[in-house]
């Protein structure tokens, strides 16, 4: 008589931390988007991702859902990433444009680390819906950290010359 897998204790945990990720992913992005004012490519980029985001935690919260699980009981395991964010808030400084991408660039790559193992758990504990909600958010993670690669010199190059030039604001 066959059994049926049990869904890894871990699961239920990390998908309630990559809803806590999402959450702080969100701030972030709120909080960059609303002080980038010479770097129009950068803004809507972010503000692209920022309404992804936003829908990545509402799957998460599905995907808790499909564990049986109240998704409210996730609201707010946020503490987790909030000394994160709030090193992020601390070194947006003159520079905060080039250092905000790096920032960004590193937290995407640790989002896609996250949904990357989260596909795994989700097919060891035969979750086939939830290893396709988290391979679509990876996508939009891979999307996002590699569109942050292609730009990341321009950007760069953007914020020497304005901060080369006195009449100019660099910052944002």
């Amino acid at each position: 008589m066959g059994t049926q897998p049990q869904t890894p204790k871990h699961l239920e945990d990390w998908l309630r931390d990559a809803h806590a990720m999402e959450k702080q992913a969100e701030k972030m992005l709120e909080s960059q988007a609303k002080r980038l004012e010479h770097y129009p490519e950068l803004k809507a980029r972010i503000e692209q991702h920022l309404i992804e985001t936003q829908g990545q935690a509402e799957k998460l919260e599905d995907c808790i859902s499909l564990l049986g699980t109240d998704p409210s009981v996730v609201k707010d395991v946020g503490a987790k990433l909030t000394a994160f964010g709030q090193a992020v808030g601390g070194m947006l400084a003159s520079d905060e444009v080039v250092k905000g991408s790096i920032v960004s660039y590193a937290f995407e790559h640790f989002e896609i680390a996250s949904y990357k193992a989260l596909i795994q758990t989700a097919e060891q504990a035969s979750k086939p819906e939830i290893a396709r909600i988290c391979q679509g958010i990876l996508k939009e993670e891979e999307a996002m950290a590699e569109w942050l690669s292609q730009h990341l010199d321009e950007t760069t190059r953007q914020f020497l010359a304005r901060s080369e030039d006195s009449d100019l604001r660099a910052k944002t």
